[in-house]
């Protein structure tokens, strides 16, 4: 995660509902500083009223798109374009797309060829060929569950999480298996890093869990150990798959 990463954070107004945008706005912030933050849609219509003081809020810039003819959907032209002049002003290193709309792949796609980061921010709706090609999509709905929890911290919420299926597992394990030693250890946080680039909206809290540790410690398939750090205080976490013991039947 590099902090120093100078992200331009582009909004499909049209397509995004405005609930949580400060979380969302502070997880971007855990990739790096958003030095542009601008927002598309055609702010003649009322269902973009709800975002007007949201913007003031988050310092966000409105930028006005009219829609020429119905059915065309120029919002996402102008967003496009924009992304194209920022990359070319050589002023970020980072972008953030934030829509749940698949026209966005091809932009997504140009913007990773020529070596930016690109992060992705929407509904679950989002279809695959979007998610794949950010280097990271994040769902707003986690966003969303973790605002859930801080406000009603009293009462019992019950929350939508995903269920670890035996596909998750073995992405975990063949994962393991790419980076391990000899003897089949791992280092959970290169692990992260491998699972992130396999599949881009891979993240614990989609299953529950605030961190990678205690989502593999739950399967009960894979061993984790602790070892000291020599540079740190924090200990190193390493992660190996459980070995499989077979029974051979024995010789009369």
């Amino acid at each position: 995660m590099n902090i120093n990463l100078n992200i331009a954070v582009l909004i499909d107004g049209d397509n995004i509902p405005s609930a949580h945008v400060k979380e969302m706005m502070e997880e971007i912030a855990k990739y790096g500083n958003p030095t542009i933050k601008r927002i598309y849609g055609d702010w003649t219509r009322p269902g973009l009223i709800k975002w007007k003081n949201l913007l003031l809020e988050n310092a966000i810039t409105p930028i006005q798109q009219y829609g020429y003819t119905t059915g065309k959907n120029a919002t996402d032209s102008a967003m496009i374009i924009d992304a194209m002049d920022v990359l070319y002003s050589g002023k970020v290193n980072g972008f953030c797309l934030v829509s749940s709309d698949s026209d966005f792949t091809r932009l997504a796609t140009r913007l990773r060829e020529a070596g930016m980061q690109v992060i992705g921010i929407g509904e679950k709706k989002t279809p695959n060929p979007f998610i794949v090609a950010c280097d990271k999509f994040i769902y707003i709905e986690i966003l969303k569950k973790q605002t859930e929890e801080k406000i009603e911290n009293k009462e019992t919420t019950e929350l939508t999480v995903d269920n670890i299926t035996k596909k998750e597992i073995k992405l975990i394990s063949s994962t393991i298996n790419d980076l391990s030693d000899e003897e089949g250890w791992a280092f959970l946080g290169d692990v992260g890093s491998l699972l992130q680039k396999k599949q881009p909206n891979f993240d614990s809290r989609n299953y529950g869990f605030d961190k990678l540790t205690p989502l593999i410690k739950s399967t009960g398939n894979f061993e984790i150990e602790q070892r000291e750090n020599p540079k740190s205080r924090h200990k190193l976490i390493f992660v190996k798959n459980k070995e499989k013991h077979i029974t051979r039947a024995k010789k009369q």
